[in-house]
Parts: structure tokens; sequence; C-alpha cells
């Protein structure tokens, strides 16, 4: 059984025409991810950082709930 074939990917003009186009597309019609392979960024600084807010009792009491669900 031939897999079928896979759409190209277009050039794009900016970083926002590409997001424009793969925001409502399914990559599946363009990439073979069984082809994909797993790879490490050892180099990769994390894109998280610790801040303290301060929140009212109340409402803290209620993001905890929300997170909760």
């Amino acid at each position: 059984m031939s897999k079928p074939m896979k759409k190209a990917i277009p050039e794009f003009a900016s970083e926002a025409e590409e997001q424009a186009f793969w925001s409502p597309a399914d990559s599946t019609e363009y990439v073979d991810w069984s082809q994909a392979k797993a790879v490490t960024m050892a180099k990769l600084k994390p894109s998280m950082r610790t801040v303290s807010l301060r929140f009212p009792e109340h409402l803290l009491d209620e993001i905890r709930m929300l997170a909760n669900k």
C-alpha cells in the first residue's frame, strides 16, 4: 500500500505570513510525522521565570480552585 503524497509547504515572506498559514492548517497534510526523530536541545534555556505577586486571599482561592479543575 503506497503512502499518499504530502502537500508542498509554501515559501513565506514573513513570520507573520507563516503563522497565518499554519494557524488553521493541519500539519499532517504537509509533514510525515512518523518519520520524525526525537532531538535533545541541551543548550535551550528555560522560558519561564519565577515572579512574586500579591493577590487578595479570595482571588488566590479562586485561582487555586480553577487550577485544580
